[in-house]
């Protein structure tokens, strides 16, 4: 059986994917250089590295937009992630893009997510001084809190390629890569149409409420609007040589994300537990701001109120709660 060795790879980049593809091997380097890998391209090294980190593993219990949901079938983080890596891969392979590259942008996109969804988000904006994006926190993950064993350096030390993706992913600067792009479509393609799938679950939207003109355009159901969608996108982008909608999918595709803000995003049944939340996250915030000796020890060499953001975004939903009861309510209650 033959072996393929990085180099191989590498040559085969040059030959099959599009002139306009990132090639691993006109990568700009990482931000302390390591010695390559004999079989793997410097963007499937961090694609491991990504998968391997606890990050990864927390966005199984990280919820996407309803709290606590009663079912298996809800979308977490780790399952959207999922969701757009896969759509991302899909068009990346048939516009000639490069797939590890772009596996890894997509798997590492949403690592800085708070605990809580968007609500988490929102109020850690608002308590941390410096404000609060979830791509920014992203980046911070995989340059700062994600730690290798045996390394002296922190941070998983990825190619600048697929930090440049992980920031730019949701708008504002455009990504420098088209893989670092076709994420930000991904993205939303994902979340707009499981959401609303999530939503219908949920019994607080059906599919007759989206309007109509939205569903002539795009399609009668989630899987058909996505599939719209990706053929729109790898259509127009082979046409015009960059990453984008058609102007009347894109048109469709605003107007459905309005939607889902005004219907569910920002006023719906799913907003209900919010309130509890906010408090939650204000006083652990508070808490620990006040009593820094009670953080782990890896954020104690950072500026305070910087380590409580950390420390706080990085929980799980699950985790939160748990340390709120630990500190706030009394152990006989915890008990019971």
């Amino acid at each position: 059986m033959k072996k393929y060795s990085r180099l191989d790879k590498e040559l085969n980049e040059e030959k099959s994917l599009s002139s306009l593809a990132a090639k691993s091997s006109q990568s700009l380097g990482r931000v302390y250089p390591e010695e390559e890998d004999y079989y793997r391209t410097c963007f499937a090294r961090d694609r491991d590295r990504i998968i391997h980190a606890k990050s990864f593993r927390r966005l199984k219990h990280k919820t996407q937009v309803f709290l606590a949901p009663e079912g298996d079938h809800y979308r977490t983080r780790l399952t959207h992630t999922l969701e757009v890596m896969q759509i991302a891969n899909s068009m990346a392979d048939i516009l000639g893009l490069n797939q590890d590259l772009t596996q890894a942008i997509a798997l590492g996109h949403d690592l800085g997510h708070t605990p809580f969804g968007h609500c988490g988000e929102s109020v850690l904006n608002r308590l941390y001084p410096g404000g609060f994006r979830h791509n920014e926190q992203s980046l911070r993950v995989v340059d700062w809190i994600e730690i290798r064993e045996g390394k002296p350096y922190r941070g998983l030390n990825l190619s600048q390629e697929v930090r440049d993706g992980i920031l730019n992913h949701s708008g504002g600067k455009k990504a420098a890569t088209l893989e670092g792009q076709l994420i930000y479509y991904a993205d939303r393609i994902a979340y707009l149409n499981h959401d609303f799938d999530d939503a219908r679950r949920a019994g607080i939207l059906k599919d007759q409420d989206l309007p109509s003109d939205i569903r002539q355009v795009l399609g009668e159901s989630a899987s058909k609007r996505i599939d719209t969608m990706i053929k729109d996108l790898v259509n127009t982008s082979s046409d015009l040589g960059q990453i984008s909608f058609s102007s009347e999918v894109n048109g469709a595709t605003m107007a459905l994300r309005k939607f889902m803000f005004d219907n569910l995003y920002l006023d719906s049944h799913a907003k209900e537990e919010e309130k509890r939340t906010v408090r939650l996250m204000e006083l652990l915030y508070g808490y620990f701001l006040e009593n820094p000796h009670k953080l782990p020890d890896v954020f104690l060499d950072e500026n305070i109120e910087l380590a409580v953001k950390d420390y706080i975004a990085g929980m799980s939903d699950r985790y939160a709660v748990e340390r709120f009861k630990e500190i706030f309510l009394p152990r006989f209650w915890q008990e019971g």
